[in-house]
């Protein structure tokens, strides 16, 4: 069989070399590589995601360990200083750049959000990620304590990354979400973290329906209510005035049925039916699911390198192999999830298999029955 038939090979095929060369001449900073490249970077932290390395001296034993199996894809032999050097000097951008032309590929495969809107459903919010002070001193979030955050804005549809943004963890979440580029005629959805009615009024003014819970502490004129047959879990709709907006907006009460939980969600869309709008806020749980599988499953705790741009290396890498699982999965039609998807290619990536093959269900041939126990049944 052929060397360049290595699950890895296959994978690192998604990404065209010409494309990439490209981007690396763009994003290049210093001097012209002796013998390191961009491409060898990409390649040995693209396998410390797949493989999933615990450091950069377990990465380098495991490439060397390969050796053999992975010379073909142009990769060079590297250190541990060469490989760290590189992430912490040269600009994350390039990465950033092969994200968003990723998320092109997937959308073409990606199935559309339920809701069914013309526009674009996004999710957004942050997690935070805990660091030593001691050894990442730029990312100060208490006086003992270093941490960074992950803003990130999901495309409902497929589920996809569609804004990512690292910053230290001292940045609100209503300070990041100010600068998005968010395109008009798009919905978007975030919880009370992001609480900011000037904000609120700017989406409003650029035709941007937003879906959140109102705080407990709101000052509010409550104005007409909303008439017509409410449905069992809706026990209040109704125009209202947040003190500081021009623009009035709609509060939806809502009861949930299993947990009795009481909900005050608030709204600048007047058109859209009261379950729709709890069931908007319900679909927010997903970027929770998304934080959650990508803190279990990809190196985004910790890290590689301890500079700024080594760490956002690491996170935007680590997003493009997330995409490149989606892909897998949107285009093969597969009725796998993610996990065994990733699970699947940890186990086979140096060896030399069909990667369609790999990803397919076994068949499940029917057991051969003997002629002596069917006539054995007939009895």
């Amino acid at each position: 069989m052929a060397h360049s038939s290595t699950i890895l090979n296959q994978l690192t095929a998604l990404f065209p070399r010409h494309e990439f060369e490209s981007l690396a001449k763009t994003h290049h900073k210093g001097q012209k590589f002796r013998s390191f490249n961009r491409w060898s970077q990409f390649l040995a932290m693209i396998t410390a995601q797949l493989s999933g390395r615990k450091s950069l001296r377990d990465l380098i034993a495991n490439l060397q360990a390969q050796g053999h199996r992975i010379y073909h894809l142009g990769m060079k032999r590297t250190t541990r200083a060469t490989l760290a050097r590189v992430n912490e000097q040269q600009p994350y951008e390039l990465y950033k750049e092969m994200f968003f032309s990723l998320l092109k590929r997937c959308h073409v495969y990606s199935p559309q959000n339920r809701f069914k809107f013309k526009g674009k459903l996004y999710l957004l919010d942050a997690t935070t990620i805990d660091l030593c002070l001691k050894v990442f001193p730029w990312a100060q979030f208490r006086k003992t304590k270093g941490a960074v955050k992950l803003h990130m804005g999901l495309d409902t549809d497929g589920y996809l990354p569609a804004f990512m943004d690292m910053t230290t963890g001292k940045v609100h979440e209503s300070t990041w979400a100010k600068a998005l580029n968010l395109p008009p005629g798009s919905t978007v959805v975030f919880d009370k973290g992001y609480n900011d009615y000037n904000w609120y009024q700017s989406l409003t003014d650029r035709k941007i329906t937003f879906v959140t819970r109102l705080k407990r502490n709101a000052v509010r004129q409550d104005l007409e209510k909303r008439r017509g047959r409410k449905a069992h879990r809706i026990v209040g709709d109704q125009r209202i005035r947040l003190k500081g907006m021009d623009s009035d907006l709609r509060m939806v009460e809502y009861v949930d049925p299993e947990t009795k939980k009481f909900y005050r969600f608030i709204t600048n869309s007047f058109d859209l039916k009261a379950t729709v709008i709890a069931d908007l806020y319900k679909e927010r749980w997903k970027i929770e699911l998304f934080f959650k599988w990508i803190k279990q499953n990809l190196k985004v705790k910790t890290f590689l390198g301890t500079t700024p741009n080594a760490v956002l290396t690491q996170l935007w890498i680590a997003l493009c192999v997330y995409l490149l699982l989606s892909y897998l999965k949107f285009k093969a039609k597969l009725g796998l999830s993610l996990t065994a998807i990733l699970r699947l290619l940890q186990l086979n990536l140096f060896e030399r298999r069909c990667l369609v093959d790999l990803l397919k269900p076994p068949d499940i041939k029917q057991p051969v029955v003997s002629p002596q126990l069917l006539l054995w049944n007939q009895l």
